[in-house]
Formats: structure tokens, C-alpha cells, sequence
């Protein structure tokens, strides 16, 4: 059988990827990966191509990330097809951000996790008034992955860090603040947009287009999101949102409090080593060792079960409190793989 999974045109001097799953809202497959990293090869050595657009069908995003299903099932069986899709997939994210050419995401609607990263390492990253962009993982038992605790980690202040321990989605212009997106783009002009880089190179078209975003929300947030979440815990953080006085910092305190207790320390932890490990590639590396870690902790397959299999949103975290969660605890999703390590670095020096 054909796979329709990811749809690829070439139009005048643009070649086209459409990911082609719009009732699973386009989540990601390995099969998926691999072909756009085909078509990613064959582009950039095209002299015909000087511009490759990456949009979602259907109406509702880009892409909601990775096949949370299947990783399920391949948690609880102890199986090896989530760190195989997660080695590819991060190739894919550094590979996007060194390509070539103008890689242009259009990030209409919903795009989180894995859709976060096959977007938000481009070039060219355009948001829309639809455009509800989150890294997650902490909900699930799970941790910001695909570069995103290096997309996180540099936005202003403590941005990143509210983001990702609260899984928080945000409109366009909190994306462009936190430099996740670069232009505003109205949904009504994409078709436009999208005919004319068959003629014209990308940021001629997308200056054509852009204009400012309406009005967000995290700028006027910013007082007590850098004050609380400088602290050096995330127990210390969720006291500093309990004290703060303002109905926004209590009410993130609570959603924090409702995620994976060991998902929010090592969430922390992997953003706060992010400066000193410099390169995306590196931080890859370490996402990709926390990811292997995370499939053999409880609260993945249970974060998935509550959230996506069984629906009740009553996840039974282990442990499940902050207090319970030890420095060892945290200090095992760092340790090294080995031979099963990721090792971008060695291939990009």
C-alpha cells in the first residue's frame, strides 16, 4: 500500500511537504520522519528548489506531535520503537535547523511537541491567529523533547521556564515573544502566500504578508513569571506562585502541581543545563537520554494512560509528590548511554 501520511509537490521554485494525518491532527510516525528526511535530501541537492514549505491538512493545526499511542504500548511492552522513532526524529530536528535553504513552517492551529520541532527549527516560522503552540510533556509524565528545552531555555527571562513546566499553549504573539515563531501571517492570506513562493524567494513573500500580531498575554505576565521561576526548585518555585498575590501565579502554581512530580524536576534540570551545553545538537543529545529514561519510569505509560488511553485525567504519579522526588532520581535521566547514545556532536565536528 501507498503511504499518504506526508504528501510531497514541487510548485514553480518551492517544493511542498503536507503532513497528511488530519484526524490524528498530523501526530508524527517514524515512517513519517524518514520521508521527509528522503524528500529533505533529494531538495537540498535540487537546484530547481530554493525554498521548502512544511504545512498540516485539515483545519485544526500543523501537527499535535508524536504518536503518544504507540508509545504507550511500546513503554509497557519494554520495547525499543519509541528511542529508534526519537533517534530519527531528533536527526530530523537538527537537520532542519541547519538546512540549507529557507525551511518555511507554517504553524496554523495546533502544533506542540514533536510539531514543535519539525517547525520552530526553521528559518522561516510563521504563526496565524489560529496558532496555539505548547511543549506539553510534563501533563503526560513525559519531558520538553525535539529541541525544545533549547528553544525554551532562550526565551526572555523565565518564558521557557513557565512554558515548560506548565505545558502552557500560547497564541501568536507569545510565540514571537518567546522566539518560537518569527511573522504573523492572518490564516486568510496563507493561500496567497503559499502561491507565491512558487515565483518569489520566501522572505520577499512573507514580508508581503506579515503584519503585527494581536495583542498577547505572557508580556504583561512577566513581573512575577521572572521573579518565581528564578528560584532554584521547582518546589521553591510553586512557593514563590502560592505567595505572589496575583490570581495568574496561583493558578499556575495549581496546573504545575497537577503534572508529573519527576517530569517537572527533570524538566528543570534539563533547562537550567542547556547554556553549558551550548549547541542544539547537544542538547538533542541530552533530551535524547532523558527520553530513554522516561520510557522506563512509571509515569509516562501512566501520564498516557490518564490523558490519551482512559481519558479519566487522574493521573496516579510515582512518587507523587515533589518532596519524594530524590536527587538520584532526577540524576538517572542524565546518565550516559553509551553505545546508544544519540552522538550528533561527533557527526556534525
Amino acid at each position: 500500500m501507498t503511504d499518504d501520511s506526508v504528501l510531497f509537490r514541487v510548485e514553480g521554485r518551492a517544493a511542498h511537504i503536507v503532513l497528511n494525518r488530519p484526524r490524528a491532527l498530523n501526530a508524527l510516525t517514524h515512517t513519517m520522519v524518514s520521508r521527509i528526511d528522503e524528500a529533505l535530501t533529494a531538495w537540498e541537492h535540487d537546484p530547481a528548489v530554493e525554498t521548502v514549505v512544511i504545512t498540516g491538512a485539515g483545519e485544526r493545526g500543523l501537527c499535535a506531535g508524536g504518536d503518544i499511542r504507540s508509545i504507550h504500548e511500546d513503554a509497557r511492552s519494554g520495547g525499543t520503537a519509541s528511542a529508534d522513532f526519537w533517534r530519527d526524529e531528533y536527526r530530523l530536528n537538527a537537520r532542519i535547523a541547519d538546512y540549507p535553504k529557507p525551511y518555511v513552517a507554517v504553524m496554523d492551529g495546533i502544533v506542540m511537541g514533536g510539531g514543535v520541532g519539525i517547525a520552530a527549527h526553521g528559518r522561516v516560522r510563521i504563526v496565524t491567529e489560529r496558532s496555539r503552540v505548547a511543549m506539553p510533556e510534563t501533563g503526560i509524565g513525559f519531558v520538553p523533547d525535539v529541541g525544545g528545552t533549547y528553544l525554551l531555555a532562550k526565551a526572555p527571562g523565565e518564558l521557557g521556564t513557565h512554558l515548560a513546566l506548565t505545558g502552557e499553549a500560547v497564541g501568536a504573539a507569545d510565540a514571537l515573544l518567546c522566539g518560537l515563531a518569527d511573522h504573523f501571517v492572518p490564516s486568510d492570506r496563507l493561500p496567497a502566500l503559499l502561491a507565491e513562493l512558487a515565483d518569489a524567494p520566501a522572505h520577499e513573500v512573507v514580508a508581503r504578508h506579515a503584519t503585527e500580531a494581536p495583542g498577547g498575554e505572557l508580556a504583561g505576565h512577566r513581573e512575577w513569571i521572572d521573579a518565581c521561576y528564578a528560584a532554584g526548585t521547582v518546589e521553591e518555585i510553586v512557593e514563590r506562585l502560592q505567595g505572589h498575590g496575583t490570581p495568574a501565579a496561583k493558578q499556575a502554581a495549581e496546573t504545575i502541581l497537577a503534572k508529573s512530580p519527576t517530569a517537572l524536576k527533570v524538566t528543570l534540570a534539563a533547562l537550567r543545563a542547556v547554556p553549558g551545553l551550548g549547541s542544539l545538537e547537544r542538547v538533542l543529545e541530552q533530551e535524547y537520554r532523558v527520553s530513554c529514561a522516561a520510557l522506563t519510569a512509571p509515569d509516562l505509560v501512566e501520564g498516557i494512560r490518564a490523558q490519551v488511553i482512559d481519558k479519566d485525567r487522574n493521573p496516579r504519579w510515582s512518587p507523587a509528590t515533589l518532596a519524594e522526588v530524590g536527587e538520584a532520581d532526577v540524576a538517572r535521566f542524565f546518565a550516559p548511554l553509551g553505545e546508544r547514545e544519540l552522538a550528533l556532536t561527533q557527526e556534525v565536528s
